[in-house]
């Protein structure tokens, strides 16, 4: 709707209520602009038709790869968006990424913990909701700045300066952007996760990823130890979170099936089968086992047939059962294809390095059986960048014959290398990684997992070594506000960023000349006004 509409809606409506003594139909109108998305599920069907549309775009072409980096607060939500707007004017193809990695570490009631889905399940929909309610008052704070500019148009007799503001609300992109939540295991069985998924699309999630870990035995996808479960029980959970998104009349919801399949070398469960060949079946067929054709079978012992065979799959004291080495690749693959064979809208395949022919060769099988597929993956920071991609051009020197005898394989990382050739087009390599990618190995999206965390604690050791050293002060205003200022940081004007402007407009609506407001003469903040 536009400017003039929400006017004359607001007109119109007050028209009827005599009692509604001094209310403005224009501060309706801009208070309902400033609020257009009413619900966390007006939020979601929103954003999962821009992440319908993007995934549309991808597959017609693949360098229209989508981004996102993880936000473990509101405000990093916030300011990440009003970046994005002021340096490319746009907010396309850019999604926000909730980690429950991050969830974990930095906002569970017990304290820091692993990722090990140890943390409160409704921790996870609570910050959903807190980075949109970070986000619908940026939108806030932009629009009312363009009603304060339109007052003052009119103030000095500016027609057609008035005209052009009421166009640029009218065109007003909002920040809110789709957000790719990390629902880990499903927190439980599938009643849990259908339970959890609600709560989760309510305060706007629009694409929900999940692993097909177990749940009690959750780890991150870089740590050891992984467990993974057969596909019934997993294809139960993809279920679950389908339901939760049509009962919540979402129906373009987007679930995101990951695989953990390459680094689990465990399995709780054997799977059940009911017939040579099945999924259950074929599951099975990678346990690490030993054939016991005719032997005495011992008290306690696990059996499965194969064929004529009677083998006996290998099982661990912890009562896990052991799959064969070098069959992640293979037990990938099938995860991913029964997942989209079962509802699953993308899939994340959890690698241990950055390779993108390791990717490929994964999505090449897959896209024989599935063209369509699409991935998301994780640009980890549990990698180490630098020495992956300084180690694949070192080895593809090698092969090619060139003359490698000036550095160390193992010592990569050494900044010693930093100036050369081979670690200049490393970084190259880096550089390009999400669009090689995306071209090459049917990546749709690329997120950073962690991003914020790294950057909060970079930031914050920088700020302490300055300040509390000889810098002092001048740590701060040097490091820190002076390039704020320079480069155009909206947070500069903290009060205004935490809604004290805004907060102004409402006293005029409600008080009018007996308001008493913040943003006087006298406001300290007057002093970034240049």
């Amino acid at each position: 709707m536009s400017y003039a509409a929400y006017l004359e809606e607001a007109k119109t409506l007050i028209a009827t209520k005599p009692a509604w003594t001094g209310l403005a139909a224009e501060a309706v109108a801009r208070m309902r602009i400033q609020n257009r998305f009413k619900t966390g599920l007006d939020i979601a069907s929103y954003t999962a038709s821009i992440m319908r549309r993007d995934m549309a775009t991808y597959d017609n072409d693949p360098s229209k790869y989508t981004q996102s980096l993880g936000c473990w607060h509101g405000f990093i939500a916030q300011q990440k968006v009003i970046s994005l707007k002021k340096h490319f004017g746009t907010t396309e193809r850019r999604y926000l990424y909730l980690s429950g990695w991050m969830v974990a570490a930095l906002r569970s009631q017990f304290g820091p913990l692993p990722d090990q889905s140890m943390h409160e399940k409704l921790s996870v929909p609570a910050l959903v909701e807190e980075l949109y309610t970070f986000l619908r008052q940026a939108d806030a704070r932009e629009l009312g700045t363009l009603f304060r500019e339109i007052d003052k148009a009119r103030a000095e007799g500016s027609r057609s300066r008035e005209q052009q503001l009421i166009q640029a609300v009218d065109n007003h992109q909002t920040h809110i952007i789709p957000i790719i939540a990390d629902i880990d295991a499903g927190f439980g069985n599938p009643e849990a996760t259908y339970l959890l998924a609600k709560k989760m699309i309510e305060a706007g999630a629009c694409a929900l990823q999940i692993e097909n870990q177990v749940s009690d035995e959750k780890q991150c996808g870089h740590q050891d130890g992984k467990v993974t479960i057969p596909h019934e029980e997993f294809v139960a959970k993809l279920r679950a979170c389908r339901y939760a998104f049509l009962e919540l009349g979402v129906d373009n919801g987007i679930v995101v099936a990951r695989t953990d399949s390459l680094g689990a070398g465990l399995t709780k469960q054997i799977a059940f089968s009911a017939s040579e060949g099945d999924i259950g079946d074929q599951y099975n067929s990678f346990l690490d086992c030993e054939d016991v054709t005719g032997q005495p079978i011992s008290n306690g012992d696990v059996l499965i047939t194969r064929g004529s065979k009677v083998l006996r799959p290998k099982r661990l004291r912890s009562n896990l059962f052991q799959f064969r080495e070098g069959t992640g690749t293979d037990r990938c693959i099938l995860d991913c294809i029964n997942a989209l064979n079962n509802g699953a809208d993308l899939l994340w395949i959890e690698t241990e390095k950055p390779h993108i022919e390791q990717i490929a060769g994964m999505m090449d099988r897959i896209r024989e059986v599935i063209p369509s597929a699409k991935l998301v993956y994780n640009n980890s920071p549990s990698f180490n960048w630098t020495l992956n991609f300084r180690q694949q051009v070192f080895d593809t020197w090698q092969r090619e014959g060139k003359d490698v005898s000036a550095f160390d394989r193992s010592k990569l990382m050494s900044d010693q290398y930093d100036d050369s050739d081979l670690a200049r087009e490393a970084d190259e390599k880096i550089r390009t990684f999400q669009r090689d990618a995306s071209l090459r190995a049917g990546i749709f999206h690329h997120l950073i997992t962690l991003p914020t965390y790294h950057t909060a604690a970079l930031s914050t050791d920088n700020l302490a070594k300055e300040y509390f050293g000889e810098q002092g002060m001048l740590g701060y205003v040097a490091n820190v506000q002076r390039k704020e200022i320079r480069q155009g940081i909206a947070c500069v004007k903290h009060q205004n960023m935490a809604g004290s402007d805004i907060g102004d407009d409402h006293k005029d609506y409600f008080a009018g000349e007996a308001a008493l407001k913040a943003g006087g003469a006298h406001n300290t903040m007057n002093q970034f006004a240049a």
